[in-house]
């Protein structure tokens, strides 16, 4: 595959998967959760690096992933005590983020730990991280790791399809039918802390959030199904990486940025044109007059 195929392939995958998490961040109500991990990662990677002394390897991804479920129990440890959850987010987020920047600037030295970098991502740099993959041959390490990812989450989804839906509309019914909700919400941030950790180093925590939350918002307009909400998540997650990366080429600048653009610009579309709930919608809908 050429260099571009890799590019466009491995912003695809997390086009893919933070379509499809991003959806159920969005019907619970969670979407600054999606902000808050994307950043607070860098705490878990920081910290796997003070232990290891090395930049690469799986113990920055297990880090990342702590740093993530470590999240996701303070906030809801804060909302148990009755703190809201937004701002629960916002102070374990703040906090977390704050311990790792200053991790950076007081710990690493001159290691090459950047927090620019870590916003913005770098996936210009993906294809020339290769693997040897057996059966397959060489082929970008990130782009390998995004694949078992989004194969994690799409299993997950499909095998416990309606406990999600149960227990996200309704959780007192899903209890009450002896539905474990808080394993599942456990499972849940994990699966956002996989794929949130799988993206970060390839496109950075400005496009992660956007594609986690965005192209799911944008599907919210279009259907009240589930089912065909979660595949026009991830179709416009798909969608949104391609045509960044076009209007990055075209216009010569950040890929990362772009692809983060095109997610707006998409739900800009969604937003005035859904037939649904749409902005033109509201007023071309005849008006009902009740006698």
């Amino acid at each position: 595959m050429s260099y571009e195929g890799w590019i466009l392939l491995t912003a695809s995958l997390v086009g893919l998967s933070c379509g499809l998490i991003g959806v159920f961040l969005i019907l619970r109500k969670m979407a600054m959760m999606a902000d808050a991990i994307s950043h607070t990662v860098l705490l878990g990677i920081v910290t796997a690096y003070l232990i290891t002394r090395e930049l690469s390897g799986m113990h920055m991804l297990i880090g990342a992933i702590i740093a993530g479920l470590l999240t996701a129990v303070l906030v809801q440890l804060l909302h148990s005590f009755g703190v809201q959850q937004d701002a629960s987010i916002g102070v374990v987020f703040t906090t977390l983020f704050a311990i790792g920047v200053i991790l950076i600037a007081t710990k690493t030295g001159n290691v090459h730990l950047d927090v620019q970098h870590a916003l913005m991502g770098e996936i210009t740099f993906v294809p020339w991280n290769t693997m040897d993959v057996p059966l397959v041959g060489e082929m970008p390490q990130a782009t390998f790791i995004l694949l078992i990812v989004f194969a994690i989450v799409l299993i997950m989804i499909l095998a416990f399809y309606k406990e999600w839906k149960i227990t996200t509309f309704d959780a007192a019914l899903a209890a009450s039918l002896g539905i474990p909700v808080m394993l599942m919400h456990y499972v849940f941030m994990t699966l956002v802390s996989i794929t949130t950790v799988a993206s970060f180093d390839a496109v950075g925590a400005i496009m992660v959030v956007a594609m986690l939350i965005t192209p799911a918002a944008a599907a919210y307009l279009w259907t009240d199904r589930l089912s065909v909400m979660l595949c026009l998540s991830a179709l416009f997650g798909a969608m949104s990486a391609i045509g960044g990366y076009y209007i990055a080429v075209w216009i010569d600048t950040s890929i990362s940025g772009s692809m983060a653009f095109a997610t707006g610009i998409l739900f800009l579309i969604s937003f005035i044109g859904s037939p649904n709930h749409g902005f033109l919608a509201r007023y071309i809908r005849p008006v009902t007059i009740q006698e």
